[in-house]
């Protein structure tokens, strides 16, 4: 199978691409930040950016894919784009959406890929849900050859998922938890939340590359195993040999004083999340998540405190961490205070 990734050393795409560099496929990269040593052996490099329209139409000349992925489309003018450049080029084009898409608030609990696409907490999901109408819209009118991949909480070894961070990152939480301070839960911590690390998700997608089954198809990749926010700061905790100390903060408030999280938390890791993944286990029967959340998590800290390079100091979201804690504190002891508790 010969098989273009485009963007294809990310969190989701790498390990897609060892994967697929392991099974013997004919592999291209196109990433212009990718570095040729990031990449499995045998593994072909196009180090050029997929915005440069006219470079890459000349460099496909001549080309032709069974499987062309891309990981870095975010905007419908992006689907536009790949249209022009892969029509008659591949006999599969896979873009990956994300579940945030899915319906919020949703009007049942079980999420299956026919559940409303609709999200009016984050611009970010609504993008993704333009591209999706318009390579609906190609497929049904000229026979574009779609695949639509939703992923959720996607992690990896080196990263610790969290419900809320900075701009720089999870170490501060990690910090934070190491050195018994509070670290933010949203609400109370029991809304249940999926993750999956990137070496299961990459046996589900790489199943669906050169499938005709799923051609015209949208499908989500996740695990099974639903956890609530509670749980999962305790598996942190646990990995990192402490008991971490939770403040749970409504996520609407936490939107109040950063209006940016609205989409990440309203939009997002506020709502519980239930998956069936019956469909990809039907598309890719090899697929299954080996890895639970509590091994993935011992795997990331392991990295985050044994890797200087990975414990980048966050003094700003420190602040609002400290900030947010104490206004709640300071709110229920006035409210007791006026009631006479």
């Amino acid at each position: 199978m010969r098989a273009l990734l485009i963007g294809g050393t990310g969190l989701i795409s790498t390990e897609i691409t060892k994967l697929c560099a392991k099974k013997g496929f004919d592999m291209t990269v196109l990433d212009w930040k990718c570095k040729r040593e990031r990449l499995p052996e045998g593994v072909t490099l196009w180090e050029m950016d997929i915005n440069d329209e006219a470079a890459v139409a000349e460099k496909l000349a001549g080309q032709r894919f069974d499987v062309v992925a891309n990981f870095i489309n975010f905007k419908p003018e992006n689907i536009e784009r790949d249209i022009r450049l892969f029509s008659g080029k591949t006999q599969q084009y896979i873009f990956i959406s994300t579940a945030s898409a899915y319906q919020k608030p949703r009007s049942h609990y079980m999420i299956t890929e026919s559940t409303p696409l609709a999200n009016p907490h984050w611009q970010y999901s609504r993008d993704k849900i333009a591209c999706e109408d318009r390579l609906t819209a190609e497929y049904r009118a000229n026979g574009f050859p779609i695949t639509i991949v939703r992923p959720s909480h996607t992690y990896d070894s080196y990263k610790i998922p969290t419900c809320i961070h900075g701009g720089k990152g999870s170490w501060s939480t990690i910090k934070r938890m190491l050195a018994g301070k509070p670290v933010i839960v949203i609400g109370d911590g029991t809304s249940l939340w999926t993750m999956t690390h990137s070496k299961d998700f990459a046996k589900g997608f790489v199943g669906l590359m050169g499938n005709v089954s799923a051609i015209g198809e949208a499908v989500h990749i996740t695990s099974d195993e639903s956890l609530s926010w509670n749980q999962i700061y305790k598996a942190i905790g646990n990995a990192l040999g402490v008991e971490p100390k939770l403040a749970h903060v409504a996520s609407d408030f936490l939107s109040a004083c950063k209006p940016e999280y609205e989409g990440a938390l309203q939009g997002d890791k506020a709502a519980n999340v239930i998956f069936d993944n019956s469909k990809i286990k039907r598309l890719s029967p090899e697929f299954v998540c080996e890895i639970r959340f509590d091994q993935g998590a011992r795997m990331a800290a392991e990295y985050y405190l044994n890797d200087p390079a990975a414990q980048i100091e966050d003094p700003d979201f420190d602040r609002f961490t400290d900030a947010v804690v104490e206004a709640q504190e300071k709110a229920a002891a006035a409210v007791r205070k006026a009631v006479g508790g």
